[in-house]
């Protein structure tokens, strides 16, 4: 395992995934970028919110549906230490179908959200997504 630290965040990865250089000019809230191949690409952003999980909560599922996107799950879970949203969606746009794995923590009045894409049928890529974020730790 590798370790990523941005100074504010840290989590572990598999060797097998690739950091890729943030496109912060597009998104300035991104604070990591990863890839496994072509079919699999992570990234995690975080920035102030005065919102809280229940009300995230909604708007994430409201934004996936109102896109197209069929939620499968989205529960409230224990991962991290941390309490955390869990949402698993497939959006099936007419150039690809994919999934997303996404955890959402807010935590001191900052949000982190974590969002896997991928094609990876079977499960791995899910397991390692949430591997790294187990080991997800924020820095004082």
């Amino acid at each position: 395992m590798r370790t990523f630290n941005t100074g504010k965040v840290t989590f572990e990865y598999p060797g097998t995934w690739e950091v890729e250089k943030a496109d912060i000019l597009s998104n300035p809230d991104c604070i990591a970028t990863l890839s496994k191949g072509n079919d699999n690409l992570i990234n995690a952003v975080m920035f102030p919110t005065a919102t809280d999980l229940d009300a995230y909560k909604v708007f994430m599922e409201d934004a996936i549906s109102d896109d197209g996107g069929e939620i499968f799950s989205s529960d409230y879970v224990q991962i991290a230490g941390k309490e955390a949203i869990k949402l698993h969606a497939n959006m099936d746009t007419p150039d690809i179908n994919f999934d997303i794995h996404t955890y959402v923590f807010i935590e001191e009045k900052n949000i982190y959200i974590f969002e896997l894409r991928t094609l990876d049928v079977s499960g791995e890529s899910e397991s390692e997504f949430k591997n790294m974020i187990d080991s997800f730790e924020i820095l004082e």
